[in-house]
């Protein structure tokens, strides 16, 4: 087996023996499972796709036995040609994040790299991934870079003589970091109306205590105070 890997990949002085052939492409397909894992552990949002994710693997597999193909005299200048190449091909499936596209590259870059370093220079693909790995990682957990999110929706009803403009101003600005009036509908044949708002609560305050005084600002209506978690506004 190895023999017949010695003369497929023996283009040059350079190109790479049977075992470091093999240990490459073992090193690659182990890397991008990591990439694998990262992305799924790292996903927010309901598109999720195991398609996708075994599409990582197998390009990033793929580029490592191309590189490893081309390797040798001038072939350095071959394999990045067909890095480019692959990189202005249009991804045949839409994309529903933009980072579905960023891990394409990482996993393109993972290949690359495990197939165009000598076998005692593998380290420095693990260290770089390790290093951008921990960095997604970070991104993901902490939440870093978010903008400002509703947390609530609010729903209220107060009868017609309620000054709805101000009559709640004084609770948003107590209890809220942010709101805004986002409906009014009129109901139950005009003789009520009722408000729709999007809110974002201050963390210090008392939701109870929030509650208590919207009920009493609207004349002891009905009063639907409903979370919203950020994924679900797309952002």
């Amino acid at each position: 087996m190895f023999a017949f890997l010695d003369s497929l990949f023996a283009a040059g002085g350079s190109s790479p023996g049977a075992v470091e052939i093999v240990v490459a492409v073992i090193v690659s397909l182990i890397l991008n499972l990591l990439v694998a894992i990262l992305y799924k552990a790292t996903y927010r949002g309901n598109s999720y796709s195991q398609d996708y994710v075994h599409t990582l693997v197998i390009i990033g597999t793929v580029v490592t036995v191309i590189i490893l193909i081309v390797r040798g005299e001038g072939g350095g200048q071959i394999a990045f040609g067909m890095f480019a190449a692959f990189s202005i091909i249009r991804f045949r499936r839409n994309l529903t994040q933009a980072r579905d596209l960023a891990f394409i590259f990482v996993s393109m870059a993972i290949g690359l790299s495990v197939g165009a370093l000598p076998l005692g220079q593998l380290w420095l693909a693990v260290v770089v991934l390790c290093i951008v790995a921990g960095a997604i990682f970070a991104m993901a957990q902490g939440d870093l870079f978010a903008p400002r999110r509703v947390s609530h929706s609010l729903r209220v009803r107060v009868t017609n003589d309620i000054n709805y403009d101000e009559a709640f101003d004084p609770i948003f600005a107590l209890f809220t970091e942010a709101s805004e009036l986002r409906s009014v509908e009129s109901v139950q044949a005009g003789m009520m109306t009722e408000l729709r708002y999007d809110i974002t609560l201050k963390e210090s305050g008392s939701v109870a205590d929030f509650m208590e005084k919207m009920q009493v600002a609207s004349g002891n209506n009905r009063v639907l105070l409903s979370r919203i978690r950020g994924n679900d506004l797309g952002v």
